[in-house]
């Protein structure tokens, strides 16, 4: 009887066994991500999945098959929400093995599919991704799609920074950045767009994530005239508060530069379509090197000019963290032609900051300061050819007893069209201020 209790036991701890590793992970969430121009789709595992996947694409409808093994699943795959024009259904089909998990994406158009595992970190747990590339939304939002942009207007790409699986930086009470730095953005492109020598591409344009060097190229695509990047900073205690403005360092620039002549198909975008491919003598690498470390070395100066314009504009609405410039070796700050900055808009971890940047005022107040410093620098240094350029004002420091209608008369233009080039909200002048004076209209 002993012997027999004892077999019957052996027999209950193997057959658990078998039930614990036929579960040792499961699947507890799924999470679409559709973007213009890809779709990202993320199992949320219980631990470190193990996988494998095929693609199937010699009949309709075309298919992804992934199989994850020793699995189950939680998840309700007929509540998932997805909304990519690339993927028809998501739904599961027979396993391999009865411990096993297969998850089928049905498919409108044959994609070269990346299915990778991602690591737990301070946000999500376990995770595996697939990445589909080709068109999944149509772009939204205020800014200008690339088609609609406008010839000798100034181009200012705006990139919201984080989007999709990536939050950013969370608030005390939950406050995602991602969100934070979408409307900001997204009204920054509003108010450049209403300026008549302005327009706006903005990057990233909904709630998906877009990769560092993509952003850039992005706006390299564009032919943006400059690249802002808006974030908001955030760190492990709550007292640091404040905006800052950052540019590239010189050393990372050297690095991107060696990177760059090593890509002879964007060298060539670079250089204004310059064939560098047949070219590989001494002369002609030398002469590349020379023409981008003179870019380069532009859009640096251009970027720290300009992120002090800015800066200037911020301080009349928010505290600054950094009065200056900071410099740091940052990936989305690397095109070698255009003057680019990361903006932090405050610190989201403050919890008194955190509801400034909740607030739709305060979001319009940043958005205007940026647009404003902006402005300012193209102003002083307009490029060849844009509005800025064909209608320099004049500057005048107002004195005692000038009055707007006093200096429309002087100089043959209108009250009002001071007041829009100045950005002025009422009539009144101080002694000392400096104006800019449009061109008669």
């Amino acid at each position: 009887m002993k012997q027999w209790i004892l077999g019957i036991m052996s027999l209950v701890v193997v057959v658990y066994s078998a039930a614990v590793q036929a579960n040792s992970n499961t699947i507890e969430n799924v999470r679409v991500w559709p973007a213009p121009d890809n779709t990202r789709v993320v199992f949320d595992m219980a631990a470190t999945p193990e996988f494998s996947y095929f693609t199937i694409y010699d009949n309709l409808p075309y298919r992804l098959v992934i199989d994850f093994e020793n699995t189950g699943r939680k998840v309700d795959l007929t509540k998932v929400k997805v909304d990519s024009l690339l993927i028809r259904k998501l739904r599961t089909s027979t396993p391999k093995s009865k411990s096993s998990t297969r998850i089928v994406f049905e498919l409108s158009e044959k994609v070269d599919p990346q299915v990778f595992a991602l690591a737990a970190n301070d946000t999500y747990g376990e995770r595996l991704v697939v990445d589909l590339p080709g068109r999944s939304i149509e772009r939204t939002g205020p800014a200008l799609s690339a088609s609609q942009l406008q010839e000798r207007k100034v181009t200012i790409a705006i990139d919201a920074g984080h989007g999709g699986d990536d939050p950013g930086s969370i608030g005390p009470s939950g406050t995602y950045e991602k969100n934070v730095v979408l409307k900001i953005s997204r009204a920054l492109a509003d108010i450049i767009n209403a300026d008549p020598a302005m327009q706006a591409y903005l990057v990233r344009t909904d709630d998906y994530y877009l990769k560092h060097l993509t952003r850039v190229r992005k706006a390299e695509q564009v032919k943006a005239d400059m690249f802002l990047s808006i974030h908001a900073d955030a760190f492990t205690s709550p007292q640091p508060r404040g905006g800052s403005v950052w540019v590239l360092s010189n050393r990372r620039a050297n690095n991107e530069m060696g990177r760059l002549l090593e890509n002879k198909e964007r060298l060539s975008e670079v250089l204004g379509g310059v064939d560098v491919s047949a070219s590989s003598d001494d002369s002609s690498s030398y002469l590349s090197e020379t023409l981008i470390s003179m870019s380069m070395d532009h859009a640096m100066a251009s970027g720290y000019e300009a992120a002090t314009e800015i800066i200037d504009e911020m301080e009349r609405v928010t505290k600054m963290h950094k009065t200056k410039p900071q410099h740091a070796s940052l990936a989305v700050l690397t095109s070698a032609n255009i003057p680019s900055m990361l903006v932090e808009t405050g610190f989201i971890s403050n919890p008194t900051e955190e509801q400034l940047l909740l607030s739709n005022k305060h979001q319009q107040q940043l958005a205007r300061a940026i647009y404003q410093g902006v402005r300012r620098y193209f102003t002083r240094k307009p490029p060849d050819g844009t509005y800025f350029a064909t209608n320099r004002a004049a500057r005048h420091v107002v004195k005692s007893g000038e009055s707007l209608s006093v200096l429309a008369q002087r100089y043959n233009t209108s009250v009002n069209a001071i007041k829009e080039r100045n950005n002025l909200r009422s009539n009144v002048l101080k002694i000392g201020q400096v104006l800019e004076i449009p061109s008669a209209p």
